[in-house]
This record gives C-alpha cells, sequence and structure tokens, in this order.
C-alpha cells in the first residue's frame, strides 16, 4: 500500500507513526512522470498497514492514498497452471 504527501515531514510523521503501531513503513521520493522540477515532487510512504488506516493518517496529513499500487494478495491469486510433464512430439518425433 502506497500513501502520497507533498511534503516530507507529513509522510515521515506518518511512517513513524505506522512502525509505533507495528507496521513496516518507508518513506520514498515519489517520481512523477512529466515533472522536471525536484522539489515538485511528491513523497510516498510504502507500508503493509491495512488500507483503512493508511486513509485515516492519509486524510490528517492532507494526503491520499494510491490505489493503483495494489498488488495482488494470495488469496486473490490464480491457481497454478496445469503444464504437461512429458516432452512434445511432433509428428513422432521428440523436441526438447
Amino acid at each position: 500500500m502506497r500513501g502520497i504527501f507533498h511534503d516530507e515531514d507529513d509522510a515521515r510523521a506518518v511512517a513513524a507513526r505506522l512502525h509505533r503501531d507495528g507496521f513496516e513503513a518507508e518513506v520514498a521520493r515519489e517520481r512523477l512522470a512529466g515533472e522536471d522540477d525536484d522539489e515538485g515532487h511528491p513523497w510516498a510512504v510504502l507500508t503493509d498497514a491495512p488500507e483503512f488506516v493508511l486513509e485515516i493518517l492519509a486524510e490528517e496529513r492532507d494526503g491520499w492514498v494510491d490505489h493503483d499500487d495494489v498488488r495482488p494478495r494470495p488469496a486473490t491469486m490464480l491457481p497454478p497452471l496445469d503444464l504437461p510433464t512429458a516432452p512434445r512430439r511432433i509428428k513422432g518425433h521428440r523436441t526438447d
């Protein structure tokens, strides 16, 4: 999960709060496409905290949660493919 903040102090305060609450949290500079001013880039807090916790903290600090960064969870992943175990044969010849 990723929260985005305009101010570095806000991002670091949210990360510290998440650490105190027992979650992993890391602060990084978010590079936006088309933004050529280094000072214009927002700050991201990457965390394993539940989405609602990050939403509350982001709202308090005028940030937002980036829902595009949602990674699939093991429960929503597809089962493994059933792949053949023998080599393919084309017209009676083995193709290893």
